[in-house]
């Protein structure tokens, strides 16, 4: 069963830091690009992040831009997102997906939502004193 598992969310105060984790069951990661997107209660599914599958290219929403940092690990099967510097409206849950896409460096029309199509079930990161 192919399946996405997003840890790391939690409670932080204004100026602090987490890393989320995506790790993958049933298939390895090695020949997909991920993406890390969040949604907000209420508003719509937003981009933060993509990374691509072999040749490093990633792309940062500019919200986000020096504060966060996408990487992976292929020996464990894993994406990660080095949130820094987080603001409360980073608050939002946060979710990966994968797909067999080309992401291109600072291209957002190469990392949209809507070309992934498997996903995790997200994790919560607020941020507040």
């Amino acid at each position: 069963q192919v399946q996405l598992v997003e840890s790391g969310g939690g409670l932080v105060q204004p100026g602090g830091s987490l890393r989320l984790s995506c790790a993958a069951s049933g298939f390895t990661l090695d020949d997909y690009a991920i993406g890390w997107f969040r949604q907000a209660p209420g508003k719509e599914r937003k981009r933060v992040s993509c990374i691509s599958s072999r040749d490093g290219s990633t792309y940062y929403d500019d919200s986000v831009k020096g504060r966060f940092t996408i990487s992976r690990d292929y020996a464990k099967n894993s994406v990660y997102l080095q949130m820094n510097n987080l603001k409360p409206e980073d608050t939002a849950v946060y979710s990966c997906a994968a797909d067999r896409i080309r992401i291109v460096t600072n291209s957002g029309s190469s990392c949209q939502w809507s070309k992934f199509g498997s996903w995790g079930q997200g994790t919560q990161v607020t941020v507040s004193s």
